[in-house]
């Protein structure tokens, strides 16, 4: 057993605590990965405010350094990888190169491991981990061949960890779902990470017009700086549908990261004829929507899970528009100390910043 430091939520509805955790060794086709750098996602604060299944270390955007590899392992010691979404590698939807729709993509990412199966411990007693096939709220985790993508070169931990979950649903709903032209228009509802990935995705994909809308006038002005051609902010009284369509004369696609129901009536309505609603948000469970409208233009609604990526290809690709300054990461992460968790969950849930990465020690020091 490894000595490890992890954020455990201990209690149901309670914030995550740094807690002395023991990891095992890998098996089969694991590794185990030091932790360089870990992002706080949305998905990380809205699952942990109702598990049930404790104690549990959370944590789905880890990237690191493989420092033991189990035997049937493809990365090896010493890679650096971007740990990313868990997927069984044998269903039809994993044969066919979509895992996000992995047939056991809810066993294996969200819930949880104890006993035996479980990679973690305390005081000789397990914790439930796994999450997203990783639960890299720790300073080591262990993960599987296929959901540990290796880097063919470095890069700043901090700015690979959002590729995992991120930045890969935004920019991926984008290019590998929507796929716009460059005379369409696009609009991005939520400027969050996710949000923002879109806007870059969007002005990467060559769109005419990209309008993101945000109440939060750092955020609007960021999606500015990352491509956006026009930014408005719904709580100023205007008609949001409005603005949009004399922007846009009515938007090939929409991305919708609120999963608020008012907003999704919004989102239709800027639309043009067959237009596309990509539905990225976890949110409300249900919403209504015009089905009159849906069906007099011919609209489609898409529901965009990690932005159907194949995580193995599409990571790497990411990284190389990084490189190319297409994807300057660097301007929403924000880098808090693995032992300041507390300040940077805190962040997180109160939308303070964008994107809070927590740096381990082994990295900072």
């Amino acid at each position: 057993m490894l000595n490890a430091r992890a954020a455990v939520v201990l209690d149901a509805g309670a914030d995550p605590q740094l807690t002395d955790v023991q990891i095992r060794p890998p098996r089969g086709d694991e590794v185990l990965v030091r932790i360089d750098a870990v992002g706080i996602c949305h998905t990380d604060v809205s699952v942990a405010a109702r598990f049930r299944k404790l104690p549990m270390v959370f944590g789905h955007e880890g990237a690191g350094t493989v420092v033991e590899a189990g035997p049937d392992a493809v990365p090896a010691v010493g890679d650096q990888v971007v740990l990313t979404f868990a997927s069984c590698g044998a269903c039809s939807n994993c044969q066919a190169d979509t895992p996000a729709y992995c047939e056991r993509s809810t066993d294996l990412n969200m819930r949880g491991t104890r006993g035996e199966s479980g990679a973690l411990y305390s005081d000789g007693g397990p914790i439930g981990g796994g999450f997203f096939g990783q639960s890299s709220f720790c300073t080591y985790a262990i993960a599987g061949s296929r959901n540990a993508v290796v880097l063919p070169e470095p890069i700043d931990p901090a700015l690979a960890a959002p590729l995992g979950c991120s930045v890969q649903t935004g920019v991926g709903a984008v290019l590998n779902v929507l796929a716009p032209q460059p005379t369409d228009a696009l609009v991005v509802f939520g400027a969050g990470a996710v949000g923002l990935s879109a806007v870059m995705g969007a002005r990467i994909a060559g769109c005419r017009a990209v309008v993101a809308v945000d109440p939060i006038a750092e955020r609007r002005s960021l999606a500015t700086e990352l491509g956006a051609t026009a930014t408005i902010d719904p709580t100023a009284g205007a008609d949001v549908a409005a603005a949009v369509l004399e922007l846009t004369g009515g938007a090939a696609a929409a991305v919708d990261t609120t999963a608020r129901p008012d907003v999704l009536m919004t989102a239709i309505a800027v639309l043009r004829e067959r237009g596309t609603l990509a539905l990225l948000g976890l949110g409300a469970l249900t919403a209504e929507l015009p089905v009159a409208a849906i069906m007099g233009k011919g609209l489609s609604v898409r529901g965009v899970v990690e932005g159907d990526s194949e995580p193995q290809t599409f990571i790497p690709r990411l990284v190389d528009l990084h490189r190319r300054g297409e994807l300057p990461l660097d301007k929403f992460v924000s880098r808090y100390p693995f032992d300041d968790f507390g300040h940077a969950w805190a962040a997180a849930k109160s939308a303070d910043v964008v994107k809070p990465v927590l740096i381990t020690q082994a990295v900072s020091s």
